[in-house]
Parts: C-alpha cells; structure tokens; sequence
C-alpha cells in the first residue's frame, strides 16, 4: 500500500507543486489548506506522515502540531519560511521531527519524507535493549521506564536506539544526525539538543540532572552504562 502523506499548506500553487512531486514518487497525498481541515484529515485519514506548514489561517502549524502530538506520534515535517532559529526550535520542542526552510527543492523533501518513514519503521535489530530501568523494544517501537511506557515520536525513538546500542559510547551531534537525519541544513547539529531536551522530559527522572542521557561537554552525548 502507498504511505499517505498530508500536506497541510495555504498556498495552493505550492500544495499542488509538492503533491505532483510525492505522488511521482509513489505517495497517496491528502491535501489540507487550513489548520482546522488538517485536523479533520489526519483524525478520518491516519496519514503515515504530515507535512505542515507553520502559518496557517485560523489556526497556525504550531498550535496544529500540538494538537496532533497530544493525540499521536505521526511523523512531521514542518515548513516555515521563518529564518530565526527560535521558531524552529519551538516546532522541534512541539515534537515536529524535521523542518524544512521555505523556499526548498521539492526532490529534497521527498527524500525527508522518506528518511523520517524510514526513521518511523526503524532499521534497528529486534532485540530488546535493556539499560537501568529504561526498556527499548525495537520490534514494538516501544520504551518503558520503570515499567511505565512513555510516549517517543519516531525521531526520540531513533536517538534513544542509538544511544542505548552502545551504552557509554559518545557520539558527537554530528554522528547522531547521520544515523537519523542523512539531509540536514547549516546548522542543523544543534537541533539535537532539542530532541535530547525532549527525551530528557519523558525518561529522566529529573530532566535537569540526568542519570540517563548524559552530556559531555564539548563532544556531546552519551547513555549511562548500567
């Protein structure tokens, strides 16, 4: 079966631009122009992936994303055509695991959305990863800690994977986007730091001294052994 993607952008010429180029790529497109339609869509549709653009009539991309991510763990990617870093970073701290900076090549979103559905199928082995009390079930794509299982959306699954395959082990930025994210902008190492800020919320028990993921400073993370 095609992967559903929802594009959710109000200009309409750059909607059927996108469209022509993921469905020549094998996609099923479902097309949103407003936030409150997007909403509809994904809750009728269950796309596999959304696109979602940050300004939006009625309701902008961001209050979108909040909404969605209450409710799922879908993968996103937002569009903006924002340059400051703060709203970037705001729509990774929402839990959007890419974003692409308006104007873009449609060929290099099509290859994101297919790197964030990979990311969201997982390539990792099927065994079951075990460090402390944080349990990691590759083949369910689930976490627990302590018992409870906690909420990860695919891009947090993947650095905890990762993390967790080598416990000890420090991986620079640099290493953890190649493993995750093989299309990234100038820049793009320090959205890492969002995505570890996330995961600190959901894993640690206290996310401002972790015993978890932790930081070396100047090269950047490790996951504690044992």
């Amino acid at each position: 079966m095609k992967a559903k993607v929802l594009v959710v952008e109000d200009e309409v010429k750059l909607t059927r631009l996108i469209a022509d180029y993921l469905e020549a790529a094998g996609f099923q497109v479902l097309k949103a122009y407003t936030g409150k339609e997007a909403l509809a869509i994904f809750r009728h549709e269950k796309p596999d992936i959304i696109i979602l653009d940050i300004m939006l009539p009625e309701m902008d991309g961001l209050e979108v994303a909040r909404i969605i991510r209450r409710e799922s763990s879908v993968p996103i990617i937002m569009l903006t055509a924002r340059v400051e870093e703060s709203d970037r970073v705001l729509g990774l701290e929402i839990g959007a695991d890419d974003y692409v900076t308006k104007p873009f090549s449609p060929r290099e979103l099509v290859a994101r959305v297919r790197a964030a559905l990979r990311r969201a199928k997982g390539e990792f082995p099927i065994v079951t990863i075990k460090v402390g009390d944080i349990e990691i079930d590759p083949q369910k794509r689930t976490v627990t800690v302590a018992g409870k299982q906690v909420d990860l959306t695919p891009t947090e699954f993947e650095i905890l994977a990762l993390l967790a395959r080598y416990p000890g082990k420090v991986f620079t930025r640099l290493e953890i986007l190649e493993k995750i994210q093989p299309y990234a902008y100038e820049g793009y190492e320090r959205t890492v730091d969002v995505h570890i800020k996330n995961l600190r919320k959901k894993i640690e028990p206290d996310p401002k001294n972790p015993r978890y993921i932790l930081t070396v400073y100047g090269v950047g993370y490790k996951l504690a052994e044992g």
